[in-house]
């Protein structure tokens, strides 16, 4: 019978999200992608370093140190099988339980995130990422840390030991677009603050459609209930723009989805920055740019390109 893994959290993610890739990289923009396969074979057996998304990678691994297989990690790489020996030794090296991985060599890696069942693909790529998220994944490219603060406690992590304590895994979302559609964004957009109020206000009782991420924040929430809620490894938040009397739908939106949301932020437009600081955020998903680059500050975060302001 073949192997199954579609118990499990699916999550793929590339290699550049995965370790440094900063300098290879650049050698393939400037020269080419022989001159990137003579720089990978060449220094091979140097140690690649953590890159934006190991620290997150390693604690989601960590939820299989509970007794069961939770999480499956796959890499999807523009690597070829040769240039990606290199990616395994650091795998290897770090001891991440990752075994499988798909090389494509230089080609669209999202045609492989359906056959996965994936749960989630973070990725370096804008374009493959736009395509997972048409195919109906969630997707979300990983960006650079200002000023590395993310790498930095990353290398910490790795570097440290297995000894080093482990907290719970916290994500955070946005809420329009990421966890929900974009239908009253695009109210937004058109209309204005004031006509999204009065809608939302209208429409209080009548749950969002889903968005990208619903389903990995479905699948987050079935681990959550294996454990009970005073030892659970994994902590979500809403970090949200909206605020009262757009409050309303929201809640009852994840009610009528039957998933729990552990903390909910209400921001009423101001800065998500210190907020997800102050929840401990090891990744942030949001569909704004600009909400990205200003989150990235502080923690690991992912933009999602959907929705009426990525059009």
């Amino acid at each position: 019978m073949p192997a199954q893994i579609d118990d499990r959290l699916i999550i793929a993610i590339s290699s550049r999200a995965l370790f440094d890739l900063s300098e290879s990289h650049a050698v393939y923009e400037a020269a080419g992608v022989e001159a990137y396969q003579q720089h990978q074979v060449e220094h091979e057996n140097e140690l690649l370093t953590p890159g934006v998304a190991f620290d997150l990678v390693r604690k989601l691994l960590k939820l299989n140190d509970a007794g069961r297989a939770y999480v499956e990690v796959v890499l999807l790489s523009r690597n070829s099988a040769d240039t990606g020996l290199r990616i395994f030794n650091a795998i290897r090296h770090y001891g991440l339980g990752i075994t499988r991985a798909v090389f494509t060599s230089g080609s669209d890696t999202s045609r492989y995130v359906p056959a996965l069942g994936t749960h989630l693909f973070l990725s370096a790529d804008p374009e493959d990422v736009r395509h997972a998220l048409e195919s109906g994944h969630a997707a979300a490219t990983i960006v650079p840390q200002a000023g590395g603060v993310a790498r930095q406690r990353a290398v910490q992590s790795a570097t440290a030991g297995n000894e080093t304590p482990i907290d719970e895994l916290r994500i955070a979302f946005d809420g329009d677009a990421v966890l929900f559609s974009d239908e009253a964004e695009r109210i937004y957009q058109a209309q204005g603050l004031d006509a999204f109020s009065a809608s939302e206000r209208a429409a209080a009782a009548t749950p969002l459609g889903g968005g990208p991420f619903k389903n990995f924040l479905a699948a987050l929430h079935r681990i959550q209930t294996e454990f009970p809620r005073n030892h659970q490894p994994i902590r979500t938040a809403l970090v949200t723009a909206r605020s009262a009397p757009a409050h309303e739908r929201v809640i009852r939106t994840l009610r009528a989805w039957g998933v729990r949301i552990d903390e909910a932020l209400f921001l009423g437009g101001l800065d998500k920055a210190e907020f997800l600081r102050a929840f401990g955020a090891d990744i942030f998903f949001d569909d704004q740019r600009r909400h990205v680059e200003s989150a990235s500050r502080v923690v690991t975060a992912g933009h999602v390109p959907h929705g009426i302001t990525n059009q």
